[in-house]
């Protein structure tokens, strides 16, 4: 049995309780066509209620599907590489699909709020109608879930509101002021870092500077820095969220605690429509910089060996706040090394690393390196300076190029292959923090060693907390993330992707066998890894759409008490994501309660 089957059968067993369950008519919720969509007066009147903010959808996929060999597709198509042009397409998401679960589809309609009263408008009428509704910040699901057909989308991206505060107390809250910057829910990573660090302050957010700062922090949240500032959602203060009753709430540590708790963690779209978030801030260090080496073994006993040293050395010497991201193992016997440092100088970085190159250097019959070792370091309040950065640093971004585009508008160069890709496999599994200590390192290595002959396997250092502060790590606790992300020294991702593609357009269909192909080996590579971790957690935001047991795996013991929260807020089930919380009731599509 394959595990589609598997999930299908899972999804049909409500169904099957009982005879009654199965004569009592079910909630459905309204389509174009139904009687109970809305009717144009009625959609007018939603309109007038958002200022004239609601849009009528149209894909931009009619052209190409017409003509699919049109200039107009061909520039569409180079257009899904520029996630800065998707974030601005109320009808694109960043990725395209994914091999036999979804495909980028535009709601009908879609409401381009400005404020959390367009969002409660927008809210009541799809409740009052019996709509499914779907929210979109930055669009970076890899689940799908900013994106439905015949839905209400609430479109976020005009909320781009930055505020910096000296001295911020939550509301309701007798607790010490604290410097903090509160962020619109349609502001991107790279605006809230861009604003931060010209104040000489750092704000804890993701990787990806086009990221949507609300779905991140509602997802846990990883950055490059995490290692040394935490997980994001551990540095949310307060939260503005529209719930489903069509009120505007406050939610932080001394007003609705538990609505606070649920989103830090607990999953984007799934509780509430987040308007607005307040973070904490820290001093920005002076440097930020970078590791880049690409090691080739000349066979399999050489790599085998090469595992061993690497992980030997990380555990030795990078095993601590200063170090984050990623080290790649792949199946041509090669290990690529993509390190990012803070509160270090290039010399300094550069002699932690003297051992491991001289290694190398002494064995030239089994390895060899594509390039030289490159270790640089930035003034980090010019990281996130586009102008800075273009002129002193090029190699390292990308720019928005389109007519008429902000400046600003720059994204790191190694984040092209996620804009507009159509996903074939993703899965992760957080690695627990023993396995990298000298006694339990031989069974990682073999693991690893034993995966990456299937596919390659990515360990992102910077998404486990084993290794970070003691106090972040207890502000990691307090979230609703999986647990087992504080005790974790890395976690471990597999995944391959392939270039923008959609079903029905002649010659830029997906390839699906060359994907089922692809998203099996991923699977035999992690395999390997589950064996090493058998009761595996998962990160929600990166992790397998077919994931089976997505419960446990995303949040562990958590679920029980997200479950609770969920029930209270969303007692109906307005808010419906694939594998979010409360999802176990209904079906795939979100439009059919089960029970």
């Amino acid at each position: 049995m394959n595990r589609r089957t598997l999930l299908t059968l899972a999804g049909g067993l409500p169904l099957m309780s009982t005879a009654h369950a199965q004569d009592t008519p079910r909630y459905r919720r309204n389509r174009p066509g139904d009687p109970g969509w809305p009717s144009d007066g009625q959609w007018r009147e939603l309109d007038a209620r958002v200022g004239g903010q609601l849009l009528v959808v149209r894909s931009p996929m009619e052209a190409c599907r017409a003509q699919p060999g049109s200039a107009e597709c061909a520039a569409f198509f180079r257009g899904l590489k520029n996630p800065w042009l998707i974030g601005d397409s109320v009808a694109l998401t960043q990725t395209t699909g994914w091999v036999d679960a979804w495909t980028s589809t535009p709601s009908t309609y879609a409401v381009a709020a400005r404020n959390s009263s367009d969002v409660a408008a927008a809210v009541d009428f799809a409740r009052q109608h019996r709509l499914r509704l779907v929210v979109k910040g930055g669009g970076h699901s890899y689940q799908g879930t900013s994106n439905a057909p015949d839905s209400l989308l609430l479109w976020t991206r005009r909320m781009d509101g930055i505020e910096l505060h000296d001295d911020f107390v939550g509301q309701g809250c007798n607790a010490p002021p604290q410097p903090a910057v509160s962020l619109g829910a349609g502001v991107v990573w790279l605006r809230a870092y861009d604003a931060a660090s010209r104040a000489g302050r750092y704000v804890q957010g993701g990787g990806c500077t086009t990221v949507g700062v609300a779905g991140l922090i509602q997802s846990g949240g990883f950055g490059t820095f995490s290692k040394r500032y935490g997980m994001a959602a551990a540095g949310l203060i307060e939260a503005e969220v529209v719930t489903a009753d069509g009120q505007v709430r406050i939610a932080n540590a001394c007003t609705n605690p538990d609505l606070f708790w649920a989103l830090k963690g607990g999953g984007g779209g799934s509780f509430g429509v987040v308007t607005r978030i307040t973070l904490r801030t820290r001093e920005l260090p002076e440097f930020f910089g970078g590791v880049f080496i690409t090691v080739q073994a000349r066979s399999a006993p050489a790599y085998r060996d090469l595992i061993q040293r690497f992980l030997a050395f990380y555990r030795e010497r990078l095993f601590n706040p200063h170090w984050g991201e990623q080290v790649t193992f792949r199946p041509d016997n090669a290990l690529a090394v993509a390190l990012v440092f803070q509160g270090l100088d290039a010399a300094a970085a550069t002699e932690l690393w003297r051992p491991f190159v001289a290694w190398l250097a002494e064995r030239p019959a089994d390895f060899t390196l594509a390039a030289p070792p490159m270790i640089a370091a930035l003034p980090a309040r010019h990281f996130w300076d586009a102008d800075w950065m273009k002129a002193n640093a090029p190699d390292f971004i990308l720019s928005d190029d389109r007519p008429g585009a902000r400046p600003d508008n720059i994204f790191w160069r190694n984040n092209l292959g996620e804009a507009g890709w159509f996903i074939q496999g993703y899965e992760s599994v957080w690695m627990p923090g023993p396995l990298i200590e000298p006694a339990r390192q031989d069974g990682l290595i073999d693991a690893l060693f034993a995966g990456s002959r299937h596919w390659r396997i990515t360990l992102h250092f910077n998404k486990g907390l084993a290794g970070a502060p003691a106090d972040e790590v207890a502000a990691a606790r307090d979230t609703a993330t999986h647990p087992v992300a504080a005790d974790a020294f890395a976690l471990a991702i597999s995944a391959s992707e392939a270039p923008p593609a959609f079903p029905g357009v002649a010659g830029r269909e997906p390839d699906l066998a060359l994907a089922r192909r692809n998203a099996a080996k991923i699977t035999a590579a992690m395999d390997e890894i589950r064996r090493l971790v058998p009761d595996h957690g998962s990160y929600v935001s990166e992790s397998n759409y077919y994931e089976v047991d997505w419960r446990r795996a995303f949040w562990g013991t958590n679920y029980a008490r997200l479950r609770q929260v969920k029930d209270k807020y969303d007692a109906d089930g307005l808010f419906f994501v694939h594998h979010g919380v409360g999802s176990e009731d209904w079906s795939a599509d979100g439009n059919t309660r089960l029970r």
